[in-house]
Order: structure tokens, then C-alpha cells, then sequence
């Protein structure tokens, strides 16, 4: 859940095509299948999320309306917040601070965000492999393994129910293989008619702070905006908006990065006047963080990608005068 908030509030996006020659059909086939399995089929299940030292235990359901899906994703531990995802927008209910977050629904796809999905970009970045595994919860599985080709990605290990695809266990792995972050049904019903009902928030949200973030990044002329000179390979500038911050006169610059595949937020504020503030980076499961201080500026790059990616986007980074070819938004090549 503190992830999946973490991605929605950030706008990270993320992209889903079909793959590209070099890899063998029949794993990206699987992969494909789970894609359409995640957004199309009905479901309602019970799954441990871990991250570090963390375990939440998490509900999730998911139906289609219309030829839309929609979804609840609810933490049975804790703080009990809740996202409700409805045709055309996601709530994100949090109680524990008497707000419900609004966002418009940007894609198709599930609410489980960590797991991958196929793009055009998925050869040139990873390998995959597929092989016969041990049952889960009574079923058949099949083991994928999707191995970055370089230090600037995690890899994943998903265990997918042969009749569905459905994945019944997923990790995200480092560069040494070690599991940082994973998610483990312990009950999941498939194909069964998921009463409407079930998708309503249990929370009473009356009292609650009621907020509605802005729309999708649109691309837009880089004025006295941010560029990086140089970035991990693969990635790409997908988005860039400014957000008013409570408090803060100047607006905060926020950047998307992009590999289809895996994102990276990048948030730009003006430096307090206390002084310089020393670089800082932080890491729970897959997600890292790493703040720095460029030209009277604090830097923070965070995203579910190895701590040499946040690090090397949020130094690469800095100001650039209007520029009237230089355009950043959705597609921007500066990869380069």
C-alpha cells in the first residue's frame, strides 16, 4: 500500500506495448497473458506484501463494468487506507490522516504496480526465461525470470498459475538476486462473479479532506526548467509539471523518467537558507531515494529502481534557460 501511494501521488507512468524481436515468443506470450489476466478477469484475493523489513497483509478486487475494469486494493493491517479505482478516477482513502486523495485514472491495467508489463522497450533492457515450477495454492505454475541487461534495473521472479497466468507470487530482485520486495497470495478465487458491492470503500470518509490532483503531465516549453545532462540508458523524459507547495512562494518542478518499464519521480524545490544540505539517500524494498542540493536547489529523485539510478538522475540534473525547440513531455528524447 505504501507503495502503491507512493506511485499515485508522485504520477509516476509507465508503458505497455507489445514486445520486440530477440526474445523468445513464449515468455513474452506469458507475460502478455498476465497483462490481460491482471486487467480483465474477475478476482478477489488475499496477498502478503513485503518490503525490507515490512509486512502488510492486503485485499484486493477487481471486476469489469462495461469493459472497464475496476478495482479496491484495501491493507488489512495498520491504517486500513483504501484505494478504490472507479471508470474514470482513482480514491485513495487514508485515514490515518482524514484525506481522500482524487486522481483521474490514467491506464487499464491493475493495481499491482510492481509487477511488469510488456513494452516495446522490454528486449533491449531485459532477457527473460521460463521454466516449470512447484504448485501454489493447489495450481500448476510456471517460473519467469526477467533479468536486466545492466546495474540500472531490478529484476523480477513471477510464478504464474498455468490456466490463468494470474501471478500467484511475484519479487523484485537486486543485482545479486536477492529478493527486496514481494508480494505472495495466500488466497486468490479466479472467474467467480464479484459482487459490486465488495468495490465500496469501507471507510466513512465524512469530515474527510477531500483532494484532486491535477491531470496527466502535458508536454510544455522548458522555461527556467530542469534537464539532465546525462541519464541511465534506456531512460527517458515522459513528463514534467509544476505543483504549488503550502508555504513555498516558487513552484515545485516535477519530473518523470521513464524506461517503459520501470519510472523515476524527480521533485526540484528552492534550498532552505539554513545552508547547504548534504546529499541523503534512503531505501525501503525496492523503493529508493536520494535528495541532493544543485545551485540553491533540493534534488530528490525517488523510484522502485536500484540506488545507482535515483542517484546518478538526481545529479545529472540542472537548470536550463528557455529554450523555445526545447519542449519536455510525454516522448521527449533527451536521453542522449
Amino acid at each position: 500500500m505504501r507503495r502503491v501511494f507512493a506511485l499515485a501521488v508522485a504520477g509516476l507512468v509507465t508503458a505497455a506495448a507489445s514486445g520486440a524481436e530477440g526474445t523468445s515468443p513464449e515468455p513474452r506470450q506469458w507475460l502478455e497473458r498476465m497483462t490481460e489476466s491482471l486487467a480483465s478477469l474477475q478476482y478477489d484475493g488475499l496477498f502478503i506484501h513485503s518490503a525490507g523489513p515490512q509486512f502488510e497483509t492486503m485485499r484486493i478486487v477487481h471486476r469489469t463494468e462495461n469493459g472497464r475494469s475496476v478495482e479496491r486494493l484495501v491493507s488489512l493491517d495498520g491504517s486500513g487506507r483504501e484505494i478504490v479505482r472507479t471508470a474514470e478516477e482513482v480514491h485513495f482513502y487514508m485515514p490515518d490522516r482524514r484525506v481522500v486523495l482524487v486522481e483521474p485514472r490514467s491506464d487499464d491495467g491493475s493495481l499491482l504496480k510492481a509487477l511488469p508489463a510488456p513494452g516495446p522497450r522490454l528486449d533491449a533492457l531485459y532477457t527473460l526465461e521460463l521454466r516449470p515450477g512447484h504448485r501454489l495454492l493447489g495450481r500448476d505454475v510456471r517460473v519467469m525470470d526477467i533479468h536486466p541487461r545492466d546495474a540500472y534495473r531490478y529484476g523480477y521472479r513471477l510464478w504464474l498459475d498455468e490456466a490463468t497466468a494470474m501471478p500467484l507470487r511475484s519479487e523484485v530482485l537486486d543485482g545479486h538476486g536477492q529478493a527486496v520486495e514481494s508480494i505472495h497470495f495466500t488466497q486468490l478465487q479466479v472467474g467467480d462473479q464479484v459482487d459490486p458491492r465488495q468495490l465500496q470503500p469501507a471507510i466513512d470518509a465524512t469530515g474527510f479532506q477531500w483532494i484532486r490532483a491535477g491531470g496527466r503531465a502535458e508536454p510544455r516549453p522548458v522555461a527556467a526548467g530542469w534537464l539532465p545532462r546525462r541519464i541511465p540508458p534506456g531512460f527517458r523524459l515522459v513528463g514534467s509539471r509544476t505543483q504549488a507547495v503550502r508555504g513555498v512562494p516558487i513552484p515545485m518542478q516535477h519530473l518523470i523518467f521513464s524506461d517503459g518499464f520501470a519510472s523515476v519521480s524527480v521533485f526540484i524545490e528552492p534550498a532552505s537558507e539554513k545552508g547547504p544540505v548534504p546529499p541523503e539517500s534512503t531505501s525501503v524494498g525496492s523503493a529508493n531515494t536520494y535528495s541532493t542540493q544543485v545551485q540553491g536547489h533540493v534534488v530528490t529523485a525517488v523510484g522502485e529502481v536500484p540506488p545507482e539510478t535515483v542517484r546518478e538522475i538526481a545529479t545529472s540534473l540542472a537548470p536550463v534557460e528557455a529554450d523555445p525547440g526545447l519542449t519536455a513531455g510525454p516522448g521527449s528524447p533527451v536521453d542522449r
